[in-house]
């Protein structure tokens, strides 16, 4: 079964090939221009069923710049890779990439990975992540979309949601 490393090296133009693309009217504020043109986009990932959507800007471009990034960590927080057991404990913390950074998606994977195999317990994925468990829950708190995904996943599991400390 295809995993995250399947699809998250590819160039934007490579996975954007591997998807549906709609464009659409989004409603909503954004003045009348808003509703004249189809600067909305959803992409469907034909291989994983996956979306990513984005109707903020006016412009299509930005529009679908976004919703890649969006499909990109949706394939991040639900496609796991079986082969990363998180048994070794790094030699150095482990590091997550600026949002920004084009390899961010990949290291959200691998840290869900890791917590995956510790059944998402951050008191036992933490020392395999080289950091402790209080750093590893102010990671997860970085990014409102991170920690979501994260607490939606404990939660399927039984565990409780993670709690913030903002």
């Amino acid at each position: 079964m295809p995993d995250w490393r399947d699809y998250l090296p590819l160039a934007d133009d490579a996975l954007l090939a591997q998807c549906d693309v709609d464009h659409y009217r989004a409603s909503g504020p954004g003045g009348q221009k808003r509703n004249k043109t189809d600067s909305a986009v959803r992409l469907r990932h034909r291989p994983t069923a996956l979306v990513g959507e984005a109707v903020e800007e006016r412009s299509q471009h930005l529009n679908q710049a976004r919703a890649l990034r969006r499909l990109r960590l949706e394939i991040a927080y639900r496609l796991r890779a079986p082969s990363a057991d998180g048994t070794e404990t790094p030699a150095k913390p482990f590091v997550l990439p600026g949002a920004r950074d084009a390899r961010y998606a990949q290291g959200v994977a691998a840290l869900f990975d890791t917590l995956e195999a510790h059944e998402w317990r951050l008191a036992e994925a933490a020392p395999h992540l080289g950091m402790s468990t209080a750093a590893l829950g102010r990671l997860l708190q970085r990014e409102d979309d991170v920690f979501r995904a994260a607490s939606e996943r404990r939660q399927a599991l039984g565990l409780p949601a993670l709690r913030t400390t903002r």
